[in-house]
């Protein structure tokens, strides 16, 4: 009877953390979908520059800050660190509508970036209350709070035209007031209806708190969510602005592809914990950083048009032009054929076609030797990249980083059982500072290429050095296990 109180106490836990991570992580994501509404509409006329800043200052505060935020969950437990940072990540929210400036809405936009800590609270405050054995499917749960942000791009247009259709200028106001007293909500019935629990041996300082991060372990694991959580972020901005250029998508139907690839990425972070707990954390990265690397080589292939030499018409005797014609050229007595160029009436093919040609070089009454190019051939490689082939890939790629999200954190606790919060927060800082610096990164590739698939170049690099990290650690590990069970053997018993 006690298991089942504490199971049922511990599922309480899940859901409470569950929904508030959901609602930070749609207020995180606030200005995406805001500060584009006020520069549209006139209402703020902030330049490129600014609007890229006020995007992500948020995801800035929100990264950077999980580090001290894990430690204090695992000093004070969840129940109060996450309270007070949902209560106090509300007042520059309500704050918010009064904003004038462009200095003023970037504090405040600093400050209630501090919903994005709330994962490393949630992490180290539901791992302490599952068995190793639930912790896969415990965490996974608990990370679908990712999907906030589609909620954010879903609902938050259409308040704000909502309330915009009365008083234009003003109506953006309600919004943030929406969200802040959501958050209050939440803290309040976090206060009311969960009870604190904090790592057993929880008296240690913060120096020695902080010893995990001198392993290497804790950084490879940055490494992995550097690229499931942090590309996952950054594409989630990216691939509308990429729809739009590549396949001249609308806005709309761009925003709806770019979801497409975020909302399945954040609900299957449940079944990645649950693959975590039966199959092993790490057999499941295995298989997700294989994927990263197969799908990202698949999305690096560009849409474009290659134009090559192809196979031309060389003399086979020496003579004298006599003819030209659109079919055939004649030199002395001899007729040779040219191949004409037909228009392609394939579009949007999935897989590459091509159309060879012969342009003739030669003029009447001009002397040709023998073996002398008489036309010369051009072979056209085109790929359309099929928009609907990459929509699928990119699905499938954000599918696969959500099962990584699970079992990343998967690793964790079995590791580091004591430092949940302190490693969760750094592997969160370190995947946060992904979706912060991505964008950028894929812009200057952009800029330096002018290749839109440079940015899936920049993954599939990364994914494999990942994989062959990753790969190459456990083969250490395992040599490491060998020679201390010989060396077990090789010892006399008394």
């Amino acid at each position: 009877m006690k298991n089942t109180n504490s199971l049922s106490q511990s599922h309480k836990i899940l859901f409470l953390n569950t929904l508030a991570f959901t609602v930070c992580f749609a207020c995180w994501t606030l200005n995406g979908v805001l500060v584009t509404f006020l520069v549209d509409n006139g209402i703020f006329h902030w330049d490129v520059i600014q609007v890229g800043w006020l995007l992500g200052i948020p995801i800035l505060t929100g990264s950077v800050m999980r580090l001290p935020i894990g430690i204090l969950t695992d000093k004070f437990g969840g129940k109060y660190v996450f309270s007070l940072l949902l209560l106090l990540s509300s007042i520059p929210l309500f704050l918010l509508p009064y904003a004038d400036s462009f200095f003023m809405f970037a504090v405040l936009s600093f400050f209630f970036g501090m919903v994005g800590t709330s994962f490393a609270v949630g992490i180290g405050y539901t791992s302490i209350w599952y068995p190793k054995e639930w912790q896969g499917r415990a965490l996974g749960i608990f990370g679908m709070g990712n999907a906030g942000a589609a909620i954010t791009t879903f609902l938050a247009p259409s308040i704000l035209n909502h309330f915009s259709i009365e008083d234009p200028q003003n109506g953006w106001k309600i919004l943030p007031v929406i969200y802040a007293i959501s958050l209050v909500i939440i803290g309040i019935a976090f206060l009311i209806f969960t009870q604190n629990k904090k790592p057993e041996n929880n008296t240690k300082t913060v120096s020695q708190m902080l010893t995990p991060l001198k392993s290497a372990r804790v950084w490879r694991f940055g490494a992995y969510y550097f690229l499931v959580f942090g590309c996952f972020v950054a594409y989630s901005q990216w691939l509308l602005p990429n729809f739009m250029n590549v396949y001249q998508t609308s806005l709309v139907m761009g925003g709806l592809f770019a979801t497409m690839f975020s909302l399945p990425s954040g609900v299957i972070r449940a079944f990645g914990g649950y693959l975590s707990d039966k199959f092993g954390a790490r057999k499941v990265m295995y298989w997700v950083l294989g994927s990263s690397v197969i799908l990202s080589a698949l999305l690096s292939i560009p849409k474009m048009e290659i134009t090559t030499s192809g196979p031309g018409i060389l003399a086979a005797k020496k003579g004298v032009v006599n003819e030209i014609n659109d079919k055939t050229v004649k030199v002395g007595d001899k007729e040779y054929p040219i191949a004409q160029k037909t228009a392609s009436l394939t579009e949007n093919a999935i897989f590459p076609t091509t159309s060879s040609w012969q342009d003739v070089v030669v003029a009447n009454n001009q002397s040709v030797a023998k073996k002398e190019l008489i036309a010369k051939g051009v072979t056209v490689i085109k790929f359309d990249a099929n928009m609907w082939v990459f929509l699928v890939l990119v699905i499938l790629i954000g599918i696969s980083w959500g099962i990584g999200k699970a079992a990343v954190y998967k690793h964790i606790p079995e590791y580091f059982p004591n430092e949940v919060g302190v490693v969760g927060g750094m592997v969160g800082m370190i995947g946060g500072l992904g979706g912060f610096f991505g964008p950028i990164i894929f812009g200057y590739l952009l800029t330096a290429t002018g290749i839109w698939s440079s940015s899936w170049i920049f993954i599939l690099i990364f994914s494999i050095g990942c994989l062959v990290w990753m790969h190459y650690t456990i083969k250490q590990l395992s040599k490491e296990k060998k020679i201390k069970i010989k060396q077990a053997e090789l010892e006399p018993a008394y």
